[in-house]
């Protein structure tokens, strides 16, 4: 009975530990997008060595953005980039890219709204205690600082080293 809960609990790790490399691999695509998230009205930055290093030119489509000119960058890779339009909506959209003779390539990518507002900056909150807030955080410093000095005095005049 030991050596079975045994020989569960290890074929279940192994499981564990296998199923996530298998899905990592999966997703992996050969298209890189810089950023993966973007916002409308930012330029994304689309590459890819699938064509091999003797072509030096690919189209590459992003639904939402239009047509994207891939060309020669360093090495065998080929990149190219567009703006996200104003007008896109939160939600993940499809990049494809085509080589000649006829390697088609698709990746992802996802449009995020921006935040609104003005980011809250100042003293880490200050803004927004009241006075008795203060007071109260006053009194407990204080208390702690007596407490402190009554210990060492204490400790002095007991002939207790510190």
């Amino acid at each position: 009975m030991r050596s079975a809960r045994i020989l569960a609990c290890s074929a279940l790790t192994l499981c564990a530990l296998g199923l996530p490399a298998t899905a990592a691999g999966a997703d992996e695509s050969d298209v890189s997008v810089s950023p993966q998230r973007a916002f409308p009205g930012s330029t994304i930055t689309v590459s890819t060595e699938v064509c091999g290093p003797d072509v030096t030119y690919a189209k590459g489509q992003a639904e939402a953005g239009g047509q994207i000119n891939l060309t020669k960058g360093h090495g065998s890779e080929l990149v190219g980039d567009f703006t996200v339009p104003e007008t896109a909506e939160d939600g993940e959209y499809t990049i494809t890219v085509k080589c000649p003779p006829r390697t088609r390539v698709e990746t992802s990518f996802q449009v995020v709204s921006r935040p609104e507002g003005a980011v809250r900056g100042g003293f880490g909150g200050a803004g927004g205690v009241n006075g008795t807030q203060i007071v109260v955080g006053s009194l407990l410093i204080a208390g702690a600082a007596a407490g402190g000095a009554v210990t060492m005095r204490r400790r002095r005049f007991a002939g207790i080293a510190s």
